[in-house]
């Protein structure tokens, strides 16, 4: 692939990327993998003796459970922000659903947050509050929120989110009299 130089005919798309990490939420996919290996230690190692169905309800409880809690954990490790010009998206964990893309044009501004905690959304993941609107809080710390034209608001957790904001200010359109959004 050849470069190019910067012309109308070769436009370079401008993206920025952040994430935030959660290493905390590793020990409970750990704990979520334990969960599994004793349903399934019990499944191997058991003499079923003691009756059929209360060995079969543990065995499923236990690899129930465990998934639960590996998979819950795992789509929230972490979350990515991808802004180019035209669009931002959001993508979570390692597989990155849930995902979210939110057209730029639909945005009416961003702020830098400088504190939030999973407490003030009812804990970490993908979230909605009526008072407040959706979030995505993979760790405590500093976030952007995006004011939506439609009234709503979604907030990010992410590293540098000064940084975030600015670029998603400079990429916003400014709104034409009169036009509906």
């Amino acid at each position: 692939m050849r470069d190019h130089p910067r012309d109308e005919t070769f436009p370079q798309t401008e993206i920025w990327t952040g994430r935030a990490t959660n290493r905390f939420q590793w020990l409970l996919a750990l704990a979520g993998a334990a969960c599994m290996a004793l349903g399934i230690e019990l499944a191997v190692d058991s003499a079923w003796e003691s009756g059929i169905a209360p060995l079969a309800m543990s065995v499923v409880g236990c690899i129930a459970a465990g998934l639960l809690m590996l998979f819950g954990t795992l789509a929230f490790v972490h979350v990515a922000l991808k802004v180019d010009t035209e669009t931002l998206e959001v993508r979570c964990g390692h597989i990155g659903v849930p995902r979210r893309r939110i057209p730029l044009a639909s945005v009416a501004g961003a702020e830098f947050v400088p504190h939030v905690t999973p407490r003030q959304w009812g804990g970490w993941g993908y979230r909605w509050r009526p008072e407040k609107g959706t979030a995505v809080v993979v760790r405590r710390g500093e976030g952007i929120v995006l004011r939506l034209w439609d009234g709503h608001t979604f907030t990010i957790t992410v590293d540098n989110a000064e940084t975030a904001v600015r670029i998603i200010t400079d990429r916003l359109v400014p709104p034409t009299p009169g036009a509906v959004h």
